[in-house]
Order: C-alpha cells, then structure tokens, then sequence
C-alpha cells in the first residue's frame, strides 16, 4: 500500500477537533491515505496547537468557523466529544460544514436518533457534498475476509449468523434519558458490521436481562438469513469483547476478538473411513479448517492496531472515493439511516414483540 507521501493527488481536509480519540486512533490515519491536513480547529488553544504541530497542519484555528471561512479545502473531518447530555454533537456540526460548501465525515456514533440526520441529508442536498460516518468494523481486514468468503458460491450461501458483543441496554423508563442512553449509543458499531455483510434487516424481536440489561436480538432478513445479536452486557472486564459466527451450507467462518479469523470450509470430513470404523479425528488437508491471525512479533503495517480496528480503511475509503469524483460507498447517509432506524426500534419498542423496520 502507498504511504502518504507517496500519492500523486491528495484530499485537502481541515480538522475540527484535538481530542485523545483524534490523537491517539484518527490523525496518525493520514499517514496512509491520500490526505492533506491543511488546517485544524479546536477551541483549547494550547492543546490544539500542540496536535496541529504533531501532525502537520499548516494552520490552526481556535474558532472552526474561521478555518471554514478562511480555508481552501475539499473536505472536513469531524471528531469531537458529545454535549452535556450524551448525545452526539455531529447533526448540527455536520450540517454547517457541508453547507459550507465541504465533504465531511463524521465520527461513530453519528447522532442520537434517526430524525437527526434529517438536517445533514438537507445540508447534502442543498451543498451537492456528501457525508460519511467512520463505521470501522466495516474495514477492518478480519470482517472484509468474512464479506469475500460468504459472497463465495462454494460457502453456499448465508443462512444463519451470531454476533457477540458487551452493551447492556437501560430499562424502559430510562431510556427516554440521553445520558442513561448514552453508553447504548455504541450499538451501532458492531450493527454496522451487520449493514456491511448482510444489508438491512427487514425486523426483529428482542428480549433483555433485567440482572444486567444484557439483551438477545433475534433479526430477520428478506434474503432468508436470520441472526442472533447478544448484547452481554455484564460481561467481566477482561473478557474479549466480541465474536461473529456466519454459517452458510456446508461452510461457516469465525472471528473471535476481532482478529483471528477461522474457515471451515466446505468439503471438509472427520478421517477417512467408513462412519464408525475411524480411528483418527484428522481429515485432507485440502478441506480442512483455514485459521488467520496476527503474529505482533514483526514492525508490520498488518499489526497495527489503525489497520485491525478497520480506522486506515475507513478513513482510506472515503478520500479515495472523493478523489474518484464518486460518493463513499459504506458508511453513507443511507446506511446512517437504517443504522439509526434499528437504534430507535429497540429503544422505543416492547421487549418480545416483533419489530417490523419499514
């Protein structure tokens, strides 16, 4: 892959924000995209100035309406905290760039209900710019492997799915709350894995733990796929965190953590002999399970966590597709939205009753 440097033609961005996040998971990005950090905004000063100088910027703005005014950009990158409430300051942050006249993307979550991304679709429409959301998981190379390997015909199709990871939801009567709602927010990152491998779901149904507010989530989809969410909430701290099973026919693929990734692949026998009669467990190699992994013992782009959490692809994707005078094909406004439906569902919904989405 070619470093920054190496690109013949970069995105001309500015940068509201100079927070850890953008320090620590979306700046040293740029490192592998084609972009040019042509100015950062952020209202602390001393801080703000420091990670403009770290990361090249050629400008630094403590007010973010200067740079959109002062500035000659293609685009605008958005990676700020929510407001006093917990809700996601992106909807009217977003909206001000784009009518600006810049391309933006915005951080995950991208607001706190479907109905805001009413303003930013206007904004797009008005300003003929396009916006999109850093859904990571839809970029990071264990999942990508998962998306070639079951659009394989030989995995014989989807049929079923699990996807495993920790959120606890709110009892009912707080989940009108912003702040009780705020941590549930980030269901939309391991859902927009889903949107990546599978589309939109077409319903489901839910049912939560009162003991932790973990929850089971039963989806459905027109293709015949149904899943399984399981949101383990309670889960101990040092517990991996997530796991995605995907079952086709005959087939099915596994990613536990994130990042080791397992095939077994269609074919595929317990020894070679006749039922009852085998005295090894061990079949061909030529069918036998496929298992991927990091090694973290070399200086490889590959074991970095910017390139395993999906953040290099996400950001990569959406300059890339800018620079190529097309709109950003994942993580885009009709994405946001189903995403965002799916979110309002479950919170507004009744626990064990079937949710249709449209």
């Amino acid at each position: 892959m070619p470093f920054n440097y190496e690109y013949d033609k970069k995105l001309r961005i500015g940068y509201i924000g100079a927070g850890e996040h953008s320090y620590r998971n979306i700046l040293p990005c740029f490192q592998y995209a084609p972009i040019e950090l042509v100015a950062l905004a952020d209202h602390h000063t001393e801080r703000g100035l420091a990670v403009a100088r770290q990361f090249g910027a050629k400008h630094f703005y403590p007010n973010h309406k200067a740079m959109l005014a002062k500035e000659a950009m293609d685009a605008v990158f958005i990676v700020v905290g929510p407001d006093a409430d917990g809700r996601p300051r992106y909807p009217e942050l977003a909206a001000e760039t784009l009518r600006a006249g810049f391309h933006t993307w915005i951080d995950a979550p991208p607001c706190s209900s479907a109905s805001e991304i009413t303003p930013m679709t206007e904004a797009c429409i008005a300003s003929h710019k396009y916006i999109a959301t850093g859904f990571k998981r839809m970029f990071a190379p264990a999942y990508l492997k998962v998306a070639q390997i079951i659009e394989d015909p030989s995995f014989g199709g989807v049929s079923s799915f699990s996807l495993r990871y920790p959120l606890a939801l709110p009892p009912a009567e707080q989940r009108r709350d912003p702040k009780a709602m705020a941590a549930f927010l980030d269901f939309v990152q391991p859902y927009s894995l889903l949107v990546r491998l599978f589309g939109e779901c077409e319903g489901f149904t839910y049912l939560r733990s009162p003991v932790s507010g973990g929850v089971v989530i039963n989806l459905r989809y027109r293709r015949g796929i149904v899943g399984t969410m399981h949101l383990t909430g309670g889960q101990a701290v040092t517990s991996p965190l997530e796991r995605l099973e995907v079952v086709g026919n005959g087939a099915n693929v596994v990613v536990e953590n994130g990042i080791r990734l397992i095939y077994y692949r269609p074919g595929g026998s317990r020894g070679e002999a006749t039922a009852g009669r085998i005295e090894s467990y061990i079949g061909p190699d030529e069918t036998a399970p496929i298992i991927w992994e990091p090694e973290f013992s070399l200086g490889q782009l590959y074991n970095k966590q910017l390139f395993l959490e999906g953040y290099v692809g996400c950001i990569r994707h959406f300059a890339e597709r800018l620079l190529a005078n097309e709109p950003p094909k994942q993580g885009n406004l009709v994405e946001m939205m189903h995403i965002m439906t799916v979110y309002d569902k479950i919170r507004n919904g009744k626990e064990g009753e079937w949710i249709n989405l449209y």
